[in-house]
């Protein structure tokens, strides 16, 4: 028996734009929608449900509320005064969040609506790709605050802007723009922010349209491949592909295709 999906949180709002579609919402408008405990909580709780089941979902999105921040990355006022083991405390639920976020089996699709800073900036790094409004920016400022990127930023960015990229932006503590953050590979498509959640669902759609199996399994290849060596990367993306051949969804992707179609996929 399934459990039902929690969709209700003090710091996200979850909505649904379409059936297979979810949308997360980082919800503290007020903050820049800066990162508490209680939202690294509440991200923990809402991604890690997706480890058990997709629960009928085929994408999630992830934004922030506003036009002016995606998420302004820690929230300093609360962690002013904190003890070194308040302070680590506090850090160990960040991690959990990460490792939720990046180990999140049903695609995760960015929607960077503005300033992405700090752990702003490693929360958006941890999608698995990411659309932005044009005018939107990045950085990673911790070593300015005596600390470093502890939300994943030293293994997501070189990996998705090579090393000396992520080494000049990480050691520098530098902003960088929506258009650089393309053109270095960070972000997949810059748009006008009135268009940004028109854009992404069209995407969403897209992949929503697709063999949720097969979407997961070609999701779960491509981010444990690029652990691995070529060799053992292709071992795994064999035993990944072996998953799809008793699908009923496989029977239908193949019919559809010769009764000249559209498919139906069902997940199963």
């Amino acid at each position: 028996m399934e459990i039902e999906l929690q969709t209700t949180f003090e710091t996200l709002r979850i909505d649904r734009p379409d059936e297979s579609v979810m949308r997360v919402t980082l919800c503290r408008p007020e903050s820049s929608n800066a990162i508490n405990t209680q939202m690294g909580r509440d991200l923990v709780a809402f991604f890690e449900q997706f480890a058990l089941s997709p629960h009928g979902q085929r994408v999630l999105i992830l934004t922030g509320a506003g036009e002016k921040a995606f998420c302004a990355g820690g929230d300093l006022k609360e962690r002013k005064g904190m003890t070194d083991a308040q302070w680590l405390s506090q850090h160990a639920i960040f991690e959990r969040m990460v490792r939720a976020l990046i180990d999140c089996p049903v695609p995760v699709i960015g929607a960077i609506n503005g300033a992405a800073y700090g752990g702003g900036c490693e929360i958006a790094a941890t999608c698995d790709f990411l659309y932005a409004a044009e005018h939107a920016r990045f950085a990673l400022t911790e070593v300015t605050l005596g600390i470093m990127p502890g939300g994943g930023g030293t293994q997501t960015l070189p990996r998705a802007l090579g090393e000396r990229r992520a080494k000049e932006l990480i050691l520098s503590g530098l902003p960088f723009s929506a258009q650089e953050a393309q053109r270095w590979g960070l972000v997949n498509e810059v748009v006008p922010g009135a268009e940004l959640n028109d854009r992404v669902m069209q995407i969403a759609l897209r992949v929503a349209a697709n063999a949720p199996i097969s979407v997961r399994q070609a999701k779960q290849a491509i981010h444990r491949g690029l652990q691995m060596s070529l060799a053992d990367g292709l071992a795994f993306e064999v035993e990944a592909y072996n998953r799809m051949v008793p699908t009923q969804d496989r029977l239908e992707g193949v019919l559809a295709f010769n009764e000249k179609r559209k498919p139906v996929f069902k997940g199963v």
